[in-house]
């Protein structure tokens, strides 16, 4: 079997079986096709399973230091050595075929980074400003939607997942998150009336089967177009380019953990698998008091 007839099989497993999002999905093909390409120039041949459990270590950074050459960061560098220990436990799982030379090649060494969240009046700013398209309805849905992010700490796969057959909405709503986990999530009344009043503009009337945020044409809505209407927001608002729309559902922590919220009730809210993933609000939190220490004191 050829290196490409491989890899389809662990795409479409990884889709089917633990549901990975279409954004991951395209990263992981990327990262295999670049990788295949690669042993391709390096062995002037077409990869088989045969080359791939001959691998050696040196063969696994020669790929990685092309990456790097080609503009990769460290954290892209990460992921990608991540997605062919993925892919080789999947050849070893479907074909019994070790490749033991991944085990030898180190990660890069990542910088922690703190999430950058808005302040509460930005994160409110920013979702109005959103809303400024010359067709009303298209305003009021991308407003809604990332008022939606904002309210209800979503990722922006998680909100435009919406079906329409869940308005009208109520209370709570359950949303189906990374790993296909289910999570109830709370709804802020400001929250419903936005989406309520996208809903009552838009020419595509909810209905079961179909999303509840739609494109121009009523097929679904892009999460391009959700950035893009945060990149005008920002830009109207001059705010940095750290404000985007996983930074309103950092918002979203952040705030509650300021509010008194508990680490276990915010990692259950975001439907995070780990509390450690959670507990970098923490660090947040801290962050922003020194922050507004440093602004404020006389020898700040």
């Amino acid at each position: 079997m050829t290196g490409e007839a491989l890899l389809t099989p662990w795409l479409e497993a990884l889709a089917h079986e633990r549901r990975l999002s279409p954004q991951t999905l395209r990263a992981y093909r990327q990262t295999g096709a670049a990788f295949l390409d690669h042993l391709r120039h390096v062995m002037g041949a077409e990869p088989t399973l045969a080359h791939l459990a001959g691998l050696t270590a040196a063969d696994l950074r020669g790929f990685l230091s092309a990456r790097r050459k080609a503009g990769l960061a460290n954290r892209s560098i990460a992921r990608a050595l991540s997605a062919l220990r993925g892919w080789f436990l999947f050849l070893e799982q479907r074909h019994g075929i070790a490749v033991p030379a991944i085990r030898r090649v180190e990660s890069p060494r990542l910088a922690r980074t703190v999430p950058r969240p808005l302040s509460a009046p930005d994160a409110k700013a920013v979702a109005e400003a959103a809303g400024d398209s010359d067709v009303p309805w298209i305003a009021a849905r991308d407003t809604a939607a990332l008022l939606l992010i904002y309210g209800a700490g979503l990722r922006i796969s998680e909100a435009l997942s919406l079906d329409g057959g869940d308005w009208p909405l109520g209370a709570t709503l359950q949303v189906k998150g990374k790993g296909a986990k289910v999570r109830t999530i709370v709804l802020l009344p400001a929250v419903i009336e936005a989406i309520g009043a996208y809903v009552a503009q838009s020419p595509f009337p909810p209905a079961p089967g179909k999303p509840l945020f739609r494109g121009a044409k009523g097929g679904p809505l892009s999460p391009d177009l959700v950035r893009r209407a945060m990149r005008r927001a920002r830009v109207a608002l001059g705010l940095p380019e750290t404000a985007t729309p996983h930074a309103l559902r950092h918002s979203f922590a952040t705030h509650l953990l300021a509010s008194g919220a508990d680490l276990r009730s915010i990692q259950e809210l975001l439907g995070h698998a780990s509390l450690s993933s959670t507990q970098i609000y923490t660090e947040v939190d801290v962050a922003h008091l020194l922050d507004i220490h440093r602004s404020t004191h006389p020898r700040g």
